[in-house]
């Protein structure tokens, strides 16, 4: 995860255009690029998903009452950060354009076959 917070610090929160072209020079196909990101978009997802969780869990209480709904200073930063950090699409398409993503094809039954 200390990966993921260095490329929050240093990456722009805000959406930018980018090159198709440059995208689909990376691995030679556009719908491959973005299936790659896609991918790893949902693979930090979860990363930052299961964290947040895992902080917000000290906060909550396990009774059943409705009277009350007791706010936590702590708790609303971290809330806050967390808006605040980029998309995980941003994130993945950062790490996708610095070629930092390892990935490979499964063989076809095809390409089996012919063996």
């Amino acid at each position: 995860m200390s990966s993921l917070k260095k490329i929050n610090s240093q990456l722009s929160p805000s959406i930018e255009v980018q090159s198709l072209k440059d995208i689909e020079n990376l691995s030679g196909n556009i719908y491959k690029s973005i299936y790659m990101v896609s991918k790893r978009s949902e693979q930090i997802t979860q990363v930052v998903r299961g964290e947040l969780h895992s902080k917000l869990e000290e906060f909550a209480t396990h009774q059943d009452n409705l009277e009350e709904v007791f706010e936590n200073r702590e708790q609303i930063e971290i809330s806050r950060y967390y808006e605040k950090m980029p998309k995980a699409t941003l994130i993945a398409l950062e790490e996708f354009k610095n070629e930092q993503l390892y990935w490979r094809e499964r063989e076809t039954e095809e390409s089996k076959e012919t063996k």
